[in-house]
């Protein structure tokens, strides 16, 4: 065979063009002539007609019958140019220390019941006036956040038991108004014995009595409804955290009441405090400690930053108070000093789970990341069968709509 012409190379090349424009797949321009056209159209159209060779799949990926994996590879974590998927919290200072105001003002009715039950006058009148006080600045805080009054009055146009709002709104109904007449029966002593005032003054008493215990009976829900108001929330780390915020924020209310009693009661007064000091301190730091290191990834904005900082001096106070309340059975002083510790305690344990909630709906990592990992919990219970799973009862709702 006599070598190719390099006139062929070309008009294969013109052949190769015109089956690429015709849909039949023939060279419109099959006009060469010479003895090696026709063998050069022949050898194009064969080209033109032989099948595609088989395309490498892309690396990472397999075929069925071995080869390359197919599946494509588990994405790396990203969200839409670094922005936050939930929006954060639009509430300010003001409901941390709305959170503060009515942990205090429960644990304060049950301070003032103790006192009350236990003939200690001096521990009933600190915990009913400070009662009064801290929730008339908690219904001033969530009436300024809330922007107008009357929005408070709206809520109570219906009970819904399913939304911790609502229910919050009818605690507060119930609390204030008891709290409010306990407080004022401590100023009976001071009204004259005759007239209509000295009526007030003989009907004052019992009625400061049972509106004390009424109060200490709803106190436990006002200081326990604000953890589950934050955790039917969407923000991540609050959402997470729904089994610890409650009990949590009932030691915090134990240990704030507590608090007022050393600061105001005197020694041989303050044994009841002493104890709730105890125990409510104790059951702050063990939810605490759960907060921080049993909620997975969740449990990071607990520990660093702000709310990391807030909350390792939340727990060093709790305890200064808890061992203060111990050992200054003796000294004024020193009980003094520790009933400050305890308040304090408090007030920087709400404000550091406010800001540990804030920072989690910031960061978009807090949201994705535990969506996945129950998601692939669910798809291997789902790979293993029915009752094989670790859990009773089906997975909790992932995420549901914001508080107020």
């Amino acid at each position: 065979m006599s070598p190719p012409r390099p006139g062929d190379r070309f008009r294969r090349f013109l052949h190769r063009l015109g089956a690429a424009g015709r849909p039949d797949g023939f060279s419109a321009g099959r006009t060469g002539s010479g003895p090696g056209a026709p063998h050069a159209d022949r050898g194009a159209r064969a080209a033109d007609l032989a099948p595609d060779p088989p395309r490498r799949p892309p690396s990472g990926r397999r075929g069925r019958r071995g080869g390359e994996d197919l599946a494509v590879p588990p994405a790396e974590f990203t969200s839409y140019y670094g922005r936050p998927i939930l929006k954060a919290p639009v509430w300010k200072w003001d409901i941390a220390a709305y959170l503060f105001t009515g942990g205090l003002a429960a644990g304060s009715s049950l301070l003032a019941a103790g006192g009350q039950l236990t003939g200690r006058p001096a521990l009933r009148r600190a915990g009913r006036v400070t009662a009064l006080a801290a929730i008339g600045a908690s219904a001033y805080f969530l009436v300024h956040d809330l922007g107008r009054p009357d929005r408070f009055h709206h809520m109570l146009r219906v009970a819904k038991p399913t939304s911790p709002m609502s229910m919050g709104t009818w605690i507060l109904t119930a609390y204030g108004p008891a709290a409010g007449v306990a407080a004022v029966a401590e100023a009976a002593p001071w009204l004259p014995e005759r007239g209509v005032l000295g009526l007030g003054r003989r009907l004052l008493p019992p009625a400061g009595r049972a509106a004390g215990l009424l109060a200490a009976a709803t106190a436990p829900a006002l200081a326990t409804y604000t953890g589950v108001l934050l955790a039917d929330t969407a923000v991540p780390s609050w959402h997470e955290a729904y089994r610890q915020l409650p009990a949590l924020f009932a030691g915090s209310a134990l240990a704030s009441g507590a608090g007022v009693g050393l600061l105001a009661a005197p020694g041989d007064q303050a044994g009841p405090a002493r104890r709730m000091a105890v125990a409510g301190a104790a059951l702050e730091l063990w939810n605490a400690h759960r907060v921080e290191t049993g909620l997975g990834l969740l449990s990071e904005p607990y520990r660093t930053g702000t709310p990391g900082r807030l909350l390792r001096a939340a727990r060093a106070l709790a305890v200064a108070g808890a061992v203060g309340a111990l050992a200054g059975r003796r000294s004024r002083a020193v009980s003094a000093v520790s009933g400050a510790a305890l308040l304090a305690a408090s007030l920087a344990l709400r404000f550091g789970v406010y800001h540990a909630g804030v920072a989690s709906a910031r960061d978009p990592k807090y949201t994705v990341v535990p969506q996945r990992e129950r998601v692939r919990r669910r798809e291997s219970r789902d790979v293993r069968g029915p009752g094989t799973g670790g859990g009773q009862g089906g997975p909790r709702p992932d995420f549901e709509t914001p508080g107020p």
